[in-house]
Protein backbone atom coordinates (compact mmCIF):
# COMPACT_ATOMS: atom_id res chain seq x y z
CA UNK A 1 0.00 0.00 0.00
CA UNK A 2 0.92 3.73 -0.89
CA UNK A 3 0.99 5.39 2.94
CA UNK A 4 1.00 8.79 3.80
CA UNK A 5 1.77 9.31 7.69
CA UNK A 6 1.31 13.08 9.29
CA UNK A 7 2.09 14.47 12.27
CA UNK A 8 2.76 17.88 13.72
CA UNK A 9 5.18 19.44 15.90
CA UNK A 10 7.10 16.85 17.96
CA UNK A 11 10.01 16.64 19.81
CA UNK A 12 9.07 13.36 21.98
CA UNK A 13 6.61 10.68 22.12
CA UNK A 14 4.45 11.06 19.03
CA UNK A 15 7.48 11.59 17.09
CA UNK A 16 9.02 8.69 18.45
CA UNK A 17 5.89 6.40 17.92
CA UNK A 18 5.39 7.87 14.28
CA UNK A 19 9.07 7.35 13.54
CA UNK A 20 8.30 3.97 14.64
CA UNK A 21 5.52 3.04 12.33
CA UNK A 22 6.96 4.41 9.35
CA UNK A 23 10.47 1.78 9.86
CA UNK A 24 7.62 -1.04 10.37
CA UNK A 25 5.67 -0.44 7.70
CA UNK A 26 8.53 0.14 4.94
CA UNK A 27 9.79 -3.06 6.26
CA UNK A 28 6.89 -4.68 5.41
CA UNK A 29 7.19 -3.96 1.86
CA UNK A 30 4.91 -0.74 1.91
CA UNK A 31 5.38 2.78 0.60
CA UNK A 32 5.81 4.84 3.57
CA UNK A 33 5.76 8.62 3.12
CA UNK A 34 5.25 10.90 6.38
CA UNK A 35 4.45 14.70 6.09
CA UNK A 36 4.81 17.41 9.00
CA UNK A 37 6.93 20.38 9.98
CA UNK A 38 10.83 20.55 8.90
CA UNK A 39 11.83 20.79 11.96
CA UNK A 40 10.79 17.30 12.74
CA UNK A 41 11.85 15.77 9.76
CA UNK A 42 15.24 17.11 10.94
CA UNK A 43 14.86 15.63 14.69
CA UNK A 44 13.54 11.79 13.61
CA UNK A 45 14.46 8.86 11.00
CA UNK A 46 11.49 8.56 8.72
CA UNK A 47 12.31 6.48 5.34
CA UNK A 48 10.84 8.89 2.95
CA UNK A 49 9.95 13.04 4.68
CA UNK A 50 7.95 15.99 3.12
CA UNK A 51 7.57 19.03 4.58
CA UNK A 52 4.55 20.34 5.51
CA UNK A 53 4.41 23.28 8.15
CA UNK A 54 1.42 22.66 10.59
CA UNK A 55 1.62 25.03 13.61
CA UNK A 56 1.38 23.79 17.24
CA UNK A 57 -1.62 25.38 17.84
CA UNK A 58 -4.68 27.64 14.88
CA UNK A 59 -3.24 29.70 13.03
CA UNK A 60 -3.79 31.57 9.67
CA UNK A 61 -0.73 30.03 8.22
CA UNK A 62 -2.43 26.59 8.73
CA UNK A 63 -4.57 27.32 5.26
CA UNK A 64 -1.04 27.24 3.44
CA UNK A 65 -0.57 23.80 5.57
CA UNK A 66 -3.78 22.54 4.65
CA UNK A 67 -3.15 23.88 0.57
CA UNK A 68 0.27 21.84 0.72
CA UNK A 69 -1.34 19.15 1.67
CA UNK A 70 -4.00 18.70 -0.38
CA UNK A 71 -1.38 18.91 -2.87
CA UNK A 72 1.09 16.55 -2.04
CA UNK A 73 -1.88 13.53 -1.20
CA UNK A 74 -2.92 14.34 -4.96
CA UNK A 75 0.41 13.80 -6.25
CA UNK A 76 1.44 10.72 -3.96
CA UNK A 77 -2.84 9.07 -4.18
CA UNK A 78 -2.07 7.08 -0.88
CA UNK A 79 -4.20 4.11 0.08
CA UNK A 80 -4.84 5.56 3.21
CA UNK A 81 -3.95 8.62 5.40
CA UNK A 82 -2.79 8.02 8.83
CA UNK A 83 -2.49 11.56 11.06
CA UNK A 84 -1.19 11.49 14.78
CA UNK A 85 -2.60 14.55 16.83
CA UNK A 86 -5.23 16.92 16.82
CA UNK A 87 -3.14 19.31 14.66
CA UNK A 88 -2.40 16.99 11.90
CA UNK A 89 -5.71 15.45 11.87
CA UNK A 90 -7.40 18.83 11.67
CA UNK A 91 -5.08 19.80 8.62
CA UNK A 92 -5.41 16.46 7.05
CA UNK A 93 -9.79 16.52 7.19
CA UNK A 94 -9.14 20.12 5.77
CA UNK A 95 -7.16 19.12 2.98
CA UNK A 96 -9.67 16.32 1.97
CA UNK A 97 -8.10 12.87 3.21
CA UNK A 98 -9.98 9.80 2.35
CA UNK A 99 -9.92 7.40 4.12
CA UNK A 100 -8.53 9.08 7.32
CA UNK A 101 -6.83 7.57 10.17
CA UNK A 102 -6.65 9.99 13.20
CA UNK A 103 -5.19 8.68 16.34
CA UNK A 104 -5.38 11.06 18.98
CA UNK A 105 -2.14 10.76 21.76
CA UNK A 106 -2.87 13.82 24.09
CA UNK A 107 -5.72 15.22 25.55
CA UNK A 108 -6.84 19.41 25.01
CA UNK A 109 -5.51 21.49 28.15
CA UNK A 110 -6.99 24.79 27.62
CA UNK A 111 -9.44 27.14 29.69
CA UNK A 112 -12.21 30.00 28.89
CA UNK A 113 -12.20 31.08 25.00
CA UNK A 114 -9.51 28.74 23.72
CA UNK A 115 -11.40 25.81 24.92
CA UNK A 116 -14.54 26.45 23.36
CA UNK A 117 -12.26 27.04 19.90
CA UNK A 118 -10.58 23.76 20.52
CA UNK A 119 -13.67 22.16 21.31
CA UNK A 120 -15.03 23.00 18.00
CA UNK A 121 -11.74 21.96 16.06
CA UNK A 122 -12.17 18.41 17.96
CA UNK A 123 -15.79 18.18 16.69
CA UNK A 124 -14.47 18.41 12.94
CA UNK A 125 -11.63 15.83 13.75
CA UNK A 126 -14.14 13.53 15.61
CA UNK A 127 -16.69 13.42 13.07
CA UNK A 128 -14.41 13.88 9.44
CA UNK A 129 -12.31 10.39 10.45
CA UNK A 130 -13.13 7.35 9.07
CA UNK A 131 -11.67 5.44 12.09
CA UNK A 132 -9.61 7.15 15.41
CA UNK A 133 -7.54 5.34 17.60
CA UNK A 134 -7.31 6.64 21.14
CA UNK A 135 -4.03 5.87 23.05
CA UNK A 136 -6.12 5.81 25.86
CA UNK A 137 -9.70 4.90 27.44
CA UNK A 138 -10.59 8.23 28.11
CA UNK A 139 -9.50 9.30 24.52
CA UNK A 140 -11.50 6.87 23.26
CA UNK A 141 -14.71 7.86 25.37
CA UNK A 142 -13.42 11.96 24.88
CA UNK A 143 -14.12 11.27 20.65
CA UNK A 144 -16.92 8.76 21.13
CA UNK A 145 -18.56 11.97 23.03
CA UNK A 146 -17.59 14.07 20.07
CA UNK A 147 -19.46 11.97 17.12
CA UNK A 148 -16.74 10.04 15.74
CA UNK A 149 -17.95 7.46 14.08
CA UNK A 150 -15.33 4.41 14.43
CA UNK A 151 -13.85 4.96 17.46
CA UNK A 152 -11.09 2.22 19.12
CA UNK A 153 -8.65 1.53 21.77
CA UNK A 154 -5.42 2.44 19.70
CA UNK A 155 -2.21 1.70 22.40
CA UNK A 156 1.01 2.97 21.29
CA UNK A 157 4.02 0.68 22.18
CA UNK A 158 7.51 2.01 23.48
CA UNK A 159 10.58 1.23 21.76
CA UNK A 160 12.61 -1.73 23.31
CA UNK A 161 15.82 0.22 24.39
CA UNK A 162 19.19 -1.68 24.81
CA UNK A 163 20.61 -2.40 27.95
CA UNK A 164 22.09 0.98 29.18
CA UNK A 165 25.67 1.55 31.05
CA UNK A 166 25.19 4.52 33.34
CA UNK A 167 28.87 4.48 34.23
CA UNK A 168 29.87 7.81 32.69
CA UNK A 169 26.62 9.21 34.19
CA UNK A 170 27.16 8.41 37.58
CA UNK A 171 30.82 9.71 36.96
CA UNK A 172 29.62 12.77 35.96
CA UNK A 173 27.09 13.11 38.34
CA UNK A 174 28.69 11.80 41.70
CA UNK A 175 27.37 8.75 43.83
CA UNK A 176 24.01 10.15 45.83
CA UNK A 177 20.90 9.02 44.58
CA UNK A 178 19.60 10.20 40.91
CA UNK A 179 15.87 11.27 39.71
CA UNK A 180 15.15 10.94 36.16
CA UNK A 181 12.38 12.36 34.09
CA UNK A 182 12.29 12.41 30.11
CA UNK A 183 9.69 14.58 27.89
CA UNK A 184 8.84 17.36 26.48
CA UNK A 185 9.31 20.71 28.77
CA UNK A 186 5.80 21.81 28.08
CA UNK A 187 3.75 23.29 31.01
CA UNK A 188 1.59 20.02 30.52
CA UNK A 189 4.12 17.99 31.50
CA UNK A 190 4.28 20.23 34.76
CA UNK A 191 8.21 20.07 35.22
CA UNK A 192 7.44 22.87 38.41
CA UNK A 193 5.70 20.59 40.65
CA UNK A 194 9.35 18.33 40.05
CA UNK A 195 11.37 20.98 41.00
CA UNK A 196 9.43 22.39 43.68
CA UNK A 197 9.43 18.58 45.25
CA UNK A 198 13.19 18.47 44.48
CA UNK A 199 13.58 21.01 47.02
CA UNK A 200 12.75 18.14 49.52
CA UNK A 201 15.58 15.70 48.17
CA UNK A 202 18.68 17.65 49.51
CA UNK A 203 21.11 14.45 49.07
CA UNK A 204 19.26 13.69 45.55
CA UNK A 205 20.39 15.35 41.79
CA UNK A 206 17.24 15.67 39.52
CA UNK A 207 18.05 14.94 35.88
CA UNK A 208 15.62 16.25 33.48
CA UNK A 209 16.40 15.51 29.45
CA UNK A 210 13.94 17.04 26.73
CA UNK A 211 13.86 20.33 25.04
CA UNK A 212 10.61 22.64 24.43
CA UNK A 213 8.60 25.71 25.54
CA UNK A 214 8.85 26.18 28.70
CA UNK A 215 12.65 25.51 28.87
CA UNK A 216 13.53 29.29 29.63
CA UNK A 217 10.57 29.23 32.24
CA UNK A 218 11.69 25.92 34.30
CA UNK A 219 15.46 27.01 34.12
CA UNK A 220 14.74 30.19 36.17
CA UNK A 221 12.64 28.47 38.96
CA UNK A 222 15.27 25.97 39.57
CA UNK A 223 17.14 28.43 42.02
CA UNK A 224 19.79 26.45 44.40
CA UNK A 225 17.94 22.66 43.92
CA UNK A 226 19.67 20.25 42.26
CA UNK A 227 17.89 19.64 38.72
CA UNK A 228 19.72 19.45 35.68
CA UNK A 229 18.17 20.21 32.21
CA UNK A 230 20.03 17.70 30.14
CA UNK A 231 18.21 19.19 26.93
CA UNK A 232 17.77 16.57 24.13
CA UNK A 233 19.12 12.94 24.74
CA UNK A 234 19.88 9.98 22.68
CA UNK A 235 21.23 7.91 25.67
CA UNK A 236 17.79 7.83 27.26
CA UNK A 237 19.12 3.88 28.35
CA UNK A 238 21.93 4.97 29.65
CA UNK A 239 20.25 7.56 32.11
CA UNK A 240 18.03 5.12 33.24
CA UNK A 241 20.60 2.62 33.72
CA UNK A 242 22.11 5.57 36.23
CA UNK A 243 18.85 6.30 37.62
CA UNK A 244 17.35 5.25 41.12
CA UNK A 245 13.63 6.51 40.54
CA UNK A 246 12.00 7.83 37.45
CA UNK A 247 9.61 10.54 37.58
CA UNK A 248 6.45 11.33 35.65
CA UNK A 249 4.81 14.23 36.95
CA UNK A 250 2.05 15.10 33.63
CA UNK A 251 -1.04 16.88 34.44
CA UNK A 252 -2.45 14.35 32.02
CA UNK A 253 -0.85 10.96 29.74
CA UNK A 254 -1.93 8.59 27.32
CA UNK A 255 0.19 5.70 27.51
CA UNK A 256 3.57 7.82 28.33
CA UNK A 257 6.69 6.71 26.89
CA UNK A 258 9.07 7.62 29.28
CA UNK A 259 7.12 5.32 31.87
CA UNK A 260 7.16 2.02 29.69
CA UNK A 261 10.95 2.93 28.79
CA UNK A 262 11.98 2.90 32.98
CA UNK A 263 9.36 0.14 33.64
CA UNK A 264 10.88 -1.96 30.95
CA UNK A 265 14.17 -1.08 32.24
CA UNK A 266 13.61 -1.85 36.06
CA UNK A 267 13.44 1.50 37.11
CA UNK A 268 10.93 2.26 39.98
CA UNK A 269 8.15 4.81 38.86
CA UNK A 270 6.50 7.30 40.86
CA UNK A 271 4.05 8.82 38.39
CA UNK A 272 0.57 10.92 38.65
CA UNK A 273 -2.83 9.32 38.50
CA UNK A 274 -3.91 10.83 35.45
CA UNK A 275 -5.21 9.93 31.88
CA UNK A 276 -4.18 5.97 30.67
CA UNK A 277 -1.44 5.84 33.13
CA UNK A 278 -3.05 3.81 35.85
CA UNK A 279 -4.45 1.59 33.91
CA UNK A 280 -0.72 1.12 32.19
CA UNK A 281 0.93 0.77 35.25
CA UNK A 282 -1.13 -1.26 37.44
CA UNK A 283 -0.23 -1.64 40.84
CA UNK A 284 3.66 -1.81 39.33
CA UNK A 285 4.07 2.05 40.36
CA UNK A 286 3.52 4.36 42.97
CA UNK A 287 0.74 6.85 41.60
CA UNK A 288 0.44 10.30 43.19
CA UNK A 289 -2.49 12.93 42.68
CA UNK A 290 -1.81 15.41 40.02
CA UNK A 291 -0.33 18.91 40.79
CA UNK A 292 0.98 17.64 44.61
CA UNK A 293 4.30 18.55 45.02
CA UNK A 294 4.49 17.41 48.38
CA UNK A 295 3.50 13.83 47.25
CA UNK A 296 5.88 13.51 44.95
CA UNK A 297 8.65 14.43 47.58
CA UNK A 298 6.91 11.93 50.15
CA UNK A 299 6.89 9.01 47.47
CA UNK A 300 10.04 9.34 45.94
CA UNK A 301 11.61 9.85 49.37
CA UNK A 302 9.73 6.80 50.92
CA UNK A 303 11.57 4.71 47.76
CA UNK A 304 15.23 6.27 47.88
CA UNK A 305 15.01 5.25 52.05
CA UNK A 306 13.72 1.52 51.04
CA UNK A 307 16.42 -0.30 48.64
CA UNK A 308 13.86 -3.48 49.34
CA UNK A 309 10.98 -2.19 47.63
CA UNK A 310 12.75 -0.04 45.20
CA UNK A 311 13.47 -4.08 44.34
CA UNK A 312 10.28 -5.27 44.26
CA UNK A 313 8.63 -2.08 42.65
CA UNK A 314 11.09 -2.56 39.79
CA UNK A 315 10.55 -6.60 39.29
CA UNK A 316 7.06 -5.56 39.14
CA UNK A 317 7.47 -2.92 36.72
CA UNK A 318 9.56 -5.72 34.54
CA UNK A 319 6.62 -8.06 34.82
CA UNK A 320 4.05 -5.25 34.08
CA UNK A 321 5.55 -4.44 30.65
CA UNK A 322 6.31 -7.97 29.60
CA UNK A 323 1.95 -7.68 28.59
CA UNK A 324 2.59 -4.49 26.86
CA UNK A 325 2.46 -4.57 23.03
CA UNK A 326 5.55 -4.16 21.59
CA UNK A 327 6.34 -2.10 18.54
CA UNK A 328 6.10 -4.77 16.24
CA UNK A 329 2.57 -5.19 17.55
CA UNK A 330 1.63 -1.78 17.16
CA UNK A 331 2.34 -1.96 13.04
CA UNK A 332 0.48 -5.16 12.58
CA UNK A 333 -2.53 -3.53 14.30
CA UNK A 334 -2.55 -0.72 12.49
CA UNK A 335 -1.79 -2.60 9.21
CA UNK A 336 -4.99 -4.56 10.36
CA UNK A 337 -6.87 -1.39 10.19
CA UNK A 338 -5.82 -0.11 6.79
CA UNK A 339 -6.34 -3.60 5.23
CA UNK A 340 -9.97 -3.40 6.53
CA UNK A 341 -10.77 0.31 5.36
CA UNK A 342 -9.20 -0.37 2.14
CA UNK A 343 -10.26 -3.54 1.28
CA UNK A 344 -6.40 -4.79 0.57
CA UNK A 345 -5.58 -8.69 1.30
Amino acid sequence: MKIALVLGTSTGGVGKHVESLAGGLTAEGHRVVVFGPRSVGEQFSFPLFRPVEISAGPHPRDVAAVWNLRAELRAMRPDVVHAHGLRAGLVSALAGAEPLVVTWHNTVMAEGAKQKVYEQLEKIVARRATLTLGASEDLVARVTSLGGRDVRLGPVGAQYLPAGDGTAIRKEFGDGPLILSVGRLHPQKRYDVLIEAAGQWPDAQVLVAGSGPAESELRAMTGQRRVTFLGHRNDVADLLAAADVAVVTSDWEARQLFAQEAMRAGVPLVATRVGGLPGLVGDAAVLVPAGDADAVARAVRGLLDDPDRRAQLAQRGQERAAGWPDEAATVRQVLACYRELTGAA
